[in-house]
């Protein structure tokens, strides 16, 4: 007769989109049981009816992980808090799920890190498109395309109403080419499997709605070691164009690879999130000639209508999560990659405020 583990106790802290999808994945799933809820606000009680009401809520966070002693900790607050929750929790012998990015500098970063090698506990970042069968495609097409790549990637965001109350909170520690900018330079990282070089960046203030000194829009630019090249840009708020704020696409010697999500893409969809993450079909198009200079192979497309939604990619990140505690996986590389992104990311933001590039 084998013993069945004890479900893991999570206490999940930050209630709004993303803590909500998790602490949704956590009630779906037998291995996790959400000890408490904790927020500043009130998304903590309105997560709490959701979840049917029966769990424990703190508005303070010490208190919460003092009172609960939980075995793992869902951070999904603002970056700002990120650092110092995640290094308590683990200094407290829990294991840590916090959403991207791992910490608001660099520095605060590597000691998330070494704390988790401190404490022999594990650190999962929220990297969301690396659990999605969609984007996993795409890196592997984009990894046949031939080198040197061009990657050409936006998710502008015409933000009102709560959402833009969201960025404008996230403004106060962050530029949207960070915040939103590691997932997309990971994806990159990925799809040229080569050490980026130089980054270039510009950002403008649209708003006087956030702090003097931040930038609501901004665009990169990466120059990789192998000659690839990518842009990557983000906006947020009310003034934000609709028009091509969805693009992903990918070229290469042999051709090249689009996304084309025309639902996720349409208009009013730009600050939805579980929109973020549709790709509905990739499109391959083949440039090899015939000798009259015409194309050999028509386009190719794959069609993944069946693709999981944003929460079923939650509930995967918490699969991983558990997989990642029980079998004591090996996380070097993957934090290695998230200090990478946003080590990369920060460089940006460094050009867009010195208005020149960055070597890195």
């Amino acid at each position: 007769m084998t013993n069945t583990p004890q479900p893991l106790r999570v206490l999940v802290v930050g209630c709004g989109n993303m803590g909500a999808s998790h602490a949704v994945a956590y009630s779906l799933l037998d291995e996790f049981e959400i000890c408490g809820l904790v927020s500043t606000g009130t998304s903590k009680s309105i997560l709490n009816q959701r979840l049917g009401g029966n769990y424990d809520l703190f508005d303070d966070f010490t208190a919460a992980l003092q009172i609960t002693r939980p075995d793992a900790v869902c951070i999904s607050t603002y970056p700002d808090t990120h650092e110092a929750f995640a290094v308590q929790a683990l200094e407290k012998g829990c294991h840590v799920f916090i959403e991207k990015p791992l910490a608001a500098t660099v520095e605060g970063a590597r000691r998330v890190i070494a704390a988790a090698q401190n404490a022999n506990k594990k650190v999962v970042v929220g990297y969301i498109l690396r659990h999605h069968p969609s984007w996993a495609k795409f890196v592997e097409v984009a990894q046949e395309l031939g080198t040197p790549l061009v990657m050409r990637m936006n998710l502008n965001q015409q933000s009102h109403g709560q959402m833009w109350n969201v960025h404008r909170n996230l403004m106060k520690s962050l530029s949207p080419i960070v915040d939103c900018g590691v997932h997309y330079i990971d994806v990159m990282c990925q799809m040229t499997r080569s050490k980026p070089i130089q980054v270039n960046a510009i950002g403008a203030r649209l708003t006087e709605d956030i702090p003097a000194g931040n930038y609501n829009y901004g665009q990169l630019q990466i120059r990789f070691a192998n000659g690839s090249v990518g842009w990557y840009e983000a906006g947020w708020g009310p003034m934000m164009s609709e028009t091509a704020f969805f693009v992903k696409d990918v070229i290469g010697p042999k051709g090249c690879v689009s996304i084309v999500a025309k639902q996720a893409a349409g208009t009013g969809k730009s600050d939805n999130v579980d929109s973020h993450t549709k790709t509905e079909s990739l499109r391959i198009h083949h440039a090899e000639l015939s000798a009259n200079n015409q194309f050999v192979q028509q386009d190719t497309w794959i069609d993944m209508q069946d693709e999981p939604d944003h929460q079923e990619l939650c509930n995967r990140e918490q699969r991983y999560f558990l997989e990642a505690i029980r079998k004591d996986l090996d996380l070097r590389d993957h934090l290695e990659d998230a200090l990478n992104s946003l080590r990369i990311a920060f460089a940006c933001d460094e050009s867009v405020r010195t208005g020149q590039p960055v070597m890195l």
